[in-house]
């Protein structure tokens, strides 16, 4: 049964994404979940670090496309989804006033690469893999969660991830400017760094989060027609295609309207 599970050793909490049989891929209750969970954790004054993993040796394959059919078909629904679904999680994750490190083995794409970007640390296994293949389901990122994405590692490698589609190496990966290192090690180097970084001063890498927040540099948000139009491709023929050859397992015939 798909859940975000949470444990506690001493100062350092460990999220970890569940959804067995599905790579991990995070349904619309997963994503209430993440942002509620966050939201506790980060309120927790006597946390220091955040570990995000995922279960059975996989990081998440990203959102449950099983379910678009129901929550995810039309403009409104597509505008919500994001919005308030994904975007509320990311927002949480990214927010959480604990230093937080993304654990990644095995799959980290789509909406689990989004997760991934959105923690301040990112350690992945030398056979993990990444990617953002949403070029073959007929539809764009959502702009909050291009923003995350621009903001790490910038346009031409943010390009070259929508409009490919292409799914790649940790070592390319690192070389994008994605993770901070590859380690042999996942779990117990997750854990050794964040042990070291509870040793530190809790409120000294609290405000260092902020400071780096609000240095950072930030577009203006959206008119409301902009993020409106930014969705439109969910009333697509393309959209329904890409969602029905994906559970098919088969390929898309875009027709580009």
């Amino acid at each position: 049964m798909a859940a975000i599970l949470v444990t506690r050793e001493g100062a350092i909490a460990t999220v970890t994404l569940s959804n067995p049989g599905k790579l991990n891929a995070i349904d619309v209750a997963m994503w209430g979940a993440l942002a509620a969970r966050f939201t506790e954790l980060s309120a927790d004054e006597s946390l220091r670090c955040v570990i995000v993993r995922g279960e059975g040796g996989q990081f998440a394959a990203g959102a449950d496309i099983a379910e678009f059919s129901q929550v995810r078909n039309t403009l409104e629904q597509g505008i919500r989804y994001h919005t308030d679904a994904i975007g509320q999680a990311l927002t949480a994750i990214s927010g959480c006033r604990h230093p937080t490190i993304a654990a990644i083995d095995g799959v980290c794409a789509g909406g689990g690469l989004e997760i991934a970007c959105a923690c301040d640390l990112r350690l992945a296994a030398p056979d993990a893999l990444f990617g953002i293949p949403i070029n073959r389901l007929g539809f764009a990122l959502a702009p909050d969660e291009m923003a995350g994405l621009l903001q790490l590692v910038g346009k031409a490698v943010t390009l070259e991830l929508l409009l490919e589609g292409r799914i790649f190496d940790a070592a390319e990966a690192l070389q994008k400017g994605l993770l901070t290192r590859i380690v042999a090690d996942v779990p117990s180097e997750a854990l050794a760094a964040a042990e070291r970084i509870a040793a530190g001063a809790p409120l000294a890498a609290r405000m260092n989060k902020l400071l780096v927040a609000r240095l950072t540099a930030s577009p203006a948000p959206l008119e409301d027609d902009e993020l409106r139009a930014a969705f439109t491709p969910l009333a697509s023929d393309d959209y329904r295609e890409g969602v029905a050859a994906f559970l098919a397992k088969r390929r898309a015939r875009f027709a580009g309207k």
